[in-house]
């Protein structure tokens, strides 16, 4: 696993309320992405979660008084951030939010979210009850952080501490990492719309078998979190997976390669798609005379006849589309990747293919890929998906802003 946050120092605040057990979870992440963690905690936050945990997960002296002796000139509220690249505060409560609407600075975390240089990003993660969300007093705050330029991430919708549901609670651990990930990446498809197949299709031949391939997903998966991080509108259309959707993406699960076909054309006349990317290993045949019931093996003798007809081509029917997205296909060969790669681009008439040895990266982590346009190929060499989705993501944000 690629360390995405590697040098990167955050300084994590933390406010008030229940949800700060779920800051030890995000330390540990954060840490384990590469990032260097600096704990700043209200005195508030002190009654949920301990100093103490928190320096233990974090590996560094933890921050609770403006007046630290423990910093050389007593000005923590500014060296704590002059080489800070982001500051994230998480649980956020509402009377934070109010201080950092209004200017106020009235203890070391407020202070140094007010005192921290223009440059460095203020990320927030509101967490309180529902009925203080929706307070129109608090809304009223939240316009004016959000004028001002500061992130907000979340809230979510769900159950509270209080035993109250609805809007208020802090995102997971996990969904923090991914937001705090994004933050710095370039937003290089911000707005776009951008339209993602991904995983395998499943062709029945009876209620209980059905024909398959290998792919697990991952690449096509790893791609629309990418696209997602660059800021792009994103639509995962997947086969059968065990994959968890990728944060921010919606997802539409299909069986068949038909019905990933009629999904994907269903998504193209709701909505204007900017770029389309067909990941997945889709069947090129599917049985004509599927059984409607379980077939039954009479003798040792007893094949049953299958009979094959062609499945929809999905990527070439966009691509004759009038005023089609920007079409990006996968090749996922057995042998002569280069030769077969720039013919299946040429017939498929799109401008960018994708080309990977399939049976060398199916199920697997990591990959290694082949491009293939108006100029020949590159080569992207082997790294982990995830790694290999970014460099994707900025080839196509690259290609698309030429047009």
């Amino acid at each position: 696993m690629s360390l995405r946050l590697a040098g990167k120092k955050i300084v994590l605040g933390l406010t008030g309320g229940v949800a700060c057990y779920k800051i030890a979870e995000l330390t540990r992440a954060l840490g384990k992405a590469g990032a260097n963690v600096q704990v700043v905690m209200t005195e508030s936050a002190t009654h949920f979660i301990t100093p103490v945990t928190m320096q233990a997960l974090s590996g560094n002296t933890v921050y609770t008084d403006q007046w630290d002796a423990r910093i050389h000139n007593n000005m923590p509220h500014i060296d704590l951030t002059r080489d800070a690249d982001a500051i994230v505060i998480a649980p956020c409560s509402t009377d934070f939010i109010f201080k950092l609407a209004h200017g106020a600075c009235n203890d070391l975390l407020s202070t140094l979210c007010i005192a921290r240089p223009a440059s460095v990003p203020l990320l927030i993660a509101p967490a309180m009850n529902v009925e203080m969300w929706q307070n129109p007093a608090t809304q009223r705050n939240v316009q004016q952080i959000l004028a001002d330029g500061i992130q907000i991430m979340g809230p979510a919708a769900g159950d509270q501490a209080c035993g109250e549901t609805g809007m208020g609670r802090m995102l997971e651990a996990d969904q923090l990492l991914a937001e705090i990930t994004a933050a710095f990446q370039a937003k290089t498809l911000a707005g776009k719309h951008v339209l993602i197949t991904a995983g395998p299709t499943f062709e029945p031949i009876d209620p209980v078998r059905g024909i398959t391939n290998l792919s697990s997903g991952k690449m096509g998966y790893a791609i629309a979190h990418a696209a997602w991080e660059a800021g792009a509108i994103v639509t995962l259309v997947s086969g059968p997976t065990a994959l968890d959707t990728p944060y921010g993406v919606r997802r539409i699960n299909v069986q068949t390669a038909q019905q990933m076909h009629d999904a994907v054309m269903a998504q193209l006349k709701q909505q204007k798609q900017d770029i389309f990317v067909a990941v997945a290993a889709v069947a090129d045949w599917k049985v004509a005379n599927v059984s409607a019931q379980k077939l039954k093996k009479t003798g040792a003798n007893d094949t049953p006849q299958l009979q094959f007809a062609p499945n929809p081509d999905i990527l070439a029917s966009v691509a004759a589309m009038p005023n089609a997205p920007y079409c990006v296909g996968f090749a996922a060969e057995s042998e002569n990747l280069l030769q077969y790669g720039s013919a299946k681009r040429q017939k498929k008439n799109i401008p960018l293919l994708v080309g990977n040895i399939g049976h060398q990266t199916f199920g697997k982590d990591e990959n290694e890929l082949v491009l293939f346009d108006d100029h020949g190929h590159t080569n992207l060499p082997a790294a982990d998906k995830q790694t290999l989705a970014a460099q994707l993501v900025a080839e196509i944000a690259l290609r698309t802003s030429l047009m």
